[in-house]
This record gives C-alpha cells, sequence and structure tokens, in this order.
C-alpha cells in the first residue's frame, strides 16, 4: 500500500468505529452524518481488503484484522494529537475527558478522596475511572492509550514509561484486638507460627515472604486476597493475622476493634510510583492530572 495514496482521514473513522462499533455513535462522534461513515467504511474495506466490522445483532464485531490494528491505530493518533498540542489550549475548568487510572484498593484509598475533591473544584468536566491494578505491569495498555497512569510498586519498568515517586509506606502487623494469641508484639518465632492472611494487591511476591525466603523461613499464609480494604474486616473476630500499610492499618484502628504490632524484623520503607507513557509529556490534560496526584501525595511514616 502506498500511503501518499491513502486518506489518512478514514483512520480516525475507523478509530471511532473501532470504539463505538455502530455506525450511529460513530456518526454522532465524528459530527458526520451516518451515511458518510458507512461510505468511510466501506471504502477502508476495499483499501484493506478486510469486512473489518461484520453486523452481529444490533452491533458489529471487529474482524481479526481490525482488532490486530487498533491498539497501534489508537496509539498512532493519539501520538500525533499529543506531538501537535502545545498546552495552550488546556483549560482545566473547561476540560471534559475521562482518565483510565490502574490502582489497588488501597492507593484508591490513599488518593481518590483528595483528588475527586480537587478535581470537582478545578475541573468538574474531567472523569476518572479506576481499574485493579494486576501483577503485570499492563505495559500495552499504557502504549494504546486504553490506560493513562498506574500507581503502585512496581520493578522493571520499560524505559519508553515516565516514573516519578509518589509515596513511601512502612508496615504494620494487624490482629483482632482480641486475638487469642497476642498480647503484645511477637517475636520471629511467635510471628510465624501465627496464622496468616496475605493481600497479594498487584504483586506476584511481597516485601515480607520475601524477606523470610532470604533467611530460609515461611509463614503460614491460609486466605490471600487481591483487597487491602478487606483484609481488615477479615481477620476482625478471627484468629489471622495480616500485614497492611501504616497508614491503612491506623485508619481501620479507629474503625475496628483492631490491634497493631510493629514487625518483628527491619524491612524498611515501600515506595509507591506513579507510571505514564514517555510519549505522552507534551499531552497538557495528563501532566496538568500527574501534578495534581504529585501534590496529593503525602508521606506515611
Amino acid at each position: 500500500m502506498n500511503i501518499l495514496n491513502f486518506d489518512l482521514n478514514l483512520l480516525r473513522v475507523l478509530d471511532v468505529l473501532l470504539r463505538e462499533r455502530n455506525v450511529s455513535r460513530a456518526a454522532e462522534q465524528l459530527a458526520l452524518s451516518q451515511p458518510a461513515v458507512s461510505n468511510a467504511l466501506n471504502r477502508l474495506r476495499e483499501t484493506l481488503d478486510d469486512p473489518l466490522l461484520v453486523r452481529v445483532g444490533r452491533q458489529m464485531q471487529p474482524t481479526p484484522r481490525a482488532l490486530a490494528l487498533e491498539a497501534p491505530l489508537r496509539q498512532a493518533l493519539q501520538q500525533i494529537a499529543w506531538q501537535l498540542s502545545d498546552g495552550r489550549d488546556f483549560d482545566p475548568a473547561r476540560a471534559e475527558q475521562r482518565f483510565e487510572i490502574a490502582v489497588t484498593d488501597y492507593v484508591e484509598q490513599l488518593l481518590m478522596p483528595e483528588l475527586l475533591a480537587r478535581l470537582a473544584e478545578q475541573a468538574p468536566g474531567l472523569a476518572v475511572r479506576v481499574r485493579h491494578l494486576t501483577p503485570q505491569l499492563p505495559a500495552e495498555a499504557l502504549d494504546s492509550g486504553e490506560l493513562d497512569v498506574l500507581i503502585g510498586r512496581f520493578f522493571d519498568v520499560p524505559n519508553r514509561f515516565a516514573r516519578r515517586p509518589w509515596r513511601s509506606e512502612t508496615l504494620r502487623i494487624v490482629a483482632a484486638r482480641e486475638h487469642p494469641q497476642l498480647r503484645s508484639a511477637p517475636d520471629l518465632a511467635q510471628f510465624l507460627r501465627l496464622r496468616h492472611l496475605w493481600v497479594s494487591g498487584g504483586q506476584t511476591r511481597g516485601m515480607v515472604d520475601q524477606w523470610l525466603s532470604e533467611q530460609g523461613l515461611s509463614r503460614q499464609v491460609v486466605y490471600t486476597t487481591p483487597n487491602y480494604l478487606q483484609a481488615a474486616h477479615l481477620v476482625v473476630g478471627s484468629d489471622l493475622v495480616t500485614v497492611l500499610p501504616t497508614s491503612l492499618a491506623e485508619h481501620f484502628a479507629q474503625l475496628l476493634p483492631l490491634a497493631l504490632y510493629p514487625l518483628p524484623f527491619a524491612l524498611g520503607p515501600f515506595h509507591l510510583q506513579v507510571v505514564s507513557s514517555a510519549l505522552r509529556a507534551r499531552d497538557p490534560a495528563l501532566q496538568w492530572l500527574l501534578e495534581q496526584i504529585d501534590q496529593l501525595r503525602g508521606t506515611a511514616a
């Protein structure tokens, strides 16, 4: 295919069609008539020699060729928009956009109440959709623009992503106030004998188990959950203990009959980072959002 003979306007139509999977809604998004969008789709089908979107019931389903094109096409269009923007036309008070942010429920609890209050005051047209952070870095979703920001504890982040420190935390043991085996801070031997609840929280292995493994030790993990916020409720009234970030542990100790204890070994703090695509350094909306997140970083003891 000779790109010089290709109508690049068709790519924007294809991008919106793949998002909406409906000609009428795509026409509305593009401010075009429905026949104009249908004509553009027919031209795309002819040029690319593929049906691209096939009607199934009331929706149009993309073909394998269209699915393969979707992410790189969206990324290319977004990169063009970001590079052309110099930020002068971005006004938070007037902007209308939705950001996709991947975090654990712990980070959501730390950040979102204050961030949403700030958005309501300064940028009421900006919306946030939170997605659950998985143990594997969602690099493809960041590359394609499907995700805008990640916040968590990361290792081996590719150089094509921008990273900035956000918050540092220590850890505390959390147990029921009337735990049958605990009346004071446990030593290492007692810690290992306890029944543990582990919060995976976007990790394949936590700091506690990493340290124990290095010492040739292990603990008895009888329950694993990805949810930090549920963990404190699960240990109440049980013989389970869990290890939570200090700020979260202190928050729940004010609401629930819980006792907090220091770990019987020195781990030091862990560090949360904010990760975004380095290619979007000139995306004014994203950079404004990152500045707001940065200002709400805080530091836990």
